[in-house]
């Protein structure tokens, strides 16, 4: 009898570690799934938006955005993950904290994105005392960020050009002072140039006066006769 209980425990023993086996593997997946369902879901956002990049709404606390990378860089470190998106997910996630803890980088984000609300409002013939801007829904909340991105890109097209407009100007100064500079080589070679034939002219218009100087008094013709009156 003492042999069938021994069988069933060492069955019951398998079985236990057939479920744990199971279940490790099982949970190994999720975190894969997780980790893959993170890796697109950065890559999906709008990478202008760094609030958008880590999934956060806007005028969140530091502590919050810290606390937000430190878990997110964590999950899809690279070294933790096989999926090969993950170097270009984790190198977004961190140019977007970074961004978000840039003063004047943020500065400029929660004012594109205030901008962005505003021109929604108005294209939606909204107020501020509007329901849906007061307690915006799903919807308001998804043409906000489309409206975000349309600002971000605006503001990003504008800067190209101003950019574009300032090389542009550099670049006819640029030429003015080189065409300054090359004017002042000339005048300075032209007078170092002056400067050295100096003594060769004093030279030649002494030989040159000396040879005048001969003509007239030596080389002189004289004069007729004058006749004498009376």
């Amino acid at each position: 009898m003492a042999e069938p209980e021994k069988s069933l425990k060492k069955l019951e023993a398998e079985q236990e570690a057939d479920d744990a086996d199971l279940l490790a593997s099982l949970d190994k997946e999720a975190k894969e799934f997780d980790k893959d369902a993170e890796i697109q879901r950065i890559l999906s956002a709008f990478r202008a938006n760094a609030y958008d990049v880590l999934d956060l709404q806007p005028g969140v606390p530091d502590d919050d955005i810290k606390k937000t990378y430190r878990r997110k860089s964590l999950l899809i470190h690279p070294d933790k993950s096989s999926n090969p998106r993950a170097p270009d997910a984790f190198d977004r996630l961190a140019i977007a904290y970074q961004s978000l803890l840039d003063a004047k980088k943020r500065e400029r984000l929660d004012e594109a994105i205030a901008d962005a609300r505003e021109l929604l409002i108005r294209d939606l013939g909204l107020t501020k005392d509007s329901e849906e801007v007061k307690d915006p829904d799903v919807v308001f909340m998804g043409k906000w960020r489309e409206k975000v991105k349309f600002v971000l890109a605006d503001n990003e097209a504008r800067r190209q050009r101003q950019m574009k407009a300032q090389m542009q100007e550099e670049g006819r100064q640029q030429r003015k002072d080189e065409e300054e500079l090359t004017e002042r080589k000339r005048k300075r070679e032209h007078e170092e140039q002056w400067e050295k034939t100096r003594e060769k002219r004093i030279d030649s218009w002494r030989e040159f006066s000396g040879k005048k100087g001969a003509t007239t008094n030596g080389g002189v013709k004289k004069g007729k006769k004058m006749k004498t009156l009376g």
